[in-house]
């Protein structure tokens, strides 16, 4: 098996088990939005305006998030999604922080930020992830091993 892939799948079997564990796998800002549920700057991410195509996957788990053929670009200065991969990649929660009331989006996987989920988005959905870059890593499908485009 190619070191890569078997990077990789370690990497999706084991999740730290301490804040001390995420801080090692983490850079401190991917650390701060991911565990901290922070929030990077609008048009600073480096996936705001990519329209490479590909799979975007967790920063901190590598699990399959969204593909490329559902992000659009919504104005906000964001990476924008109008729906995840799979129905279970991504969990909703109500977030009340801020004097807002909002949804937040988390990998359903490791548990960590990605950003937040608004009912402005384009068809067929209607609906606008808006994650940060930060939070994501982005699979080039001709750097997929397997060969496969999901």
């Amino acid at each position: 098996m190619d070191e890569q892939i078997e990077s990789r799948q370690r990497r999706l079997e084991q999740l730290p088990s301490s804040e001390g564990e995420w801080r090692q796998r983490l850079t401190p800002q991917q650390f701060e939005v991911l565990r901290n549920k922070g929030t990077e700057r609008p048009f600073t991410g480096k996936y705001a305006f990519t329209k490479d195509r590909g799979t975007y996957r967790c920063a901190a788990c590598g699990a399959e998030l969204f593909r490329s053929e559902a992000k659009y670009e919504s104005g906000t200065g964001w990476p924008s999604f109008f729906e995840p991969i799979a129905r279970g990649a991504v969990e909703l929660h109500e977030d009340v922080s801020f004097s807002m009331r909002r949804v937040e989006v988390t990998c359903a996987r490791c548990g960590g930020h990605l950003g937040h989920l608004f009912d402005d988005g384009p068809e067929p959905t209607g609906e606008r992830y808006c994650m940060n870059s930060i939070s994501l890593s982005l699979e080039a499908d001709d750097a997929r091993p397997d060969g496969v485009v999901n």
